[in-house]
């Protein structure tokens, strides 16, 4: 059983920042690539940034410059610092990560419950 947790949210004035952050548990074997993807009412779910088991990074063209992907990989946690941030920036975020579990050879999808951000005018 593996779980992800996400914390960080709240509100902020615009261009304030926040950090996010999604910590997995339970019976990891080994973890790929992570992701934050946000939902705005209305909106479909939008890939905000992505790093690979590599380290390497991509981001959405709306958030370059502003937000930083990073990961531990000892705590099995990812960040997302979010700076400058602006009320389009109002959404649902979301972690996922592709994890293999101690019980399988298989890598899967894995997704946090997600957190609330939400930014003023």
């Amino acid at each position: 059983q593996v779980q992800l947790v996400e914390s960080g949210g709240g509100l902020v004035q615009a261009g304030g920042s926040l950090r996010l952050s999604c910590a997995a548990s339970g019976s990891i074997f080994s973890i790929g690539a992570m992701g934050w993807y946000r939902q705005a009412p209305g909106k479909q779910r939008e890939l905000v940034a992505g790093i690979s088991s590599s380290d390497n990074r991509n981001y959405a063209d709306s958030v370059k410059g502003r937000f930083t992907m990073s990961r531990d990989n000892a705590k099995n946690t990812v960040y997302l610092q979010m700076n400058s941030l602006n009320p389009e920036d109002t959404a649902v975020y979301s972690c996922k990560m592709t994890i293999r579990t101690s019980a399988s050879i298989w890598f899967r999808d894995y997704w946090g419950q997600g957190t609330q951000v939400t930014v003023s005018s």
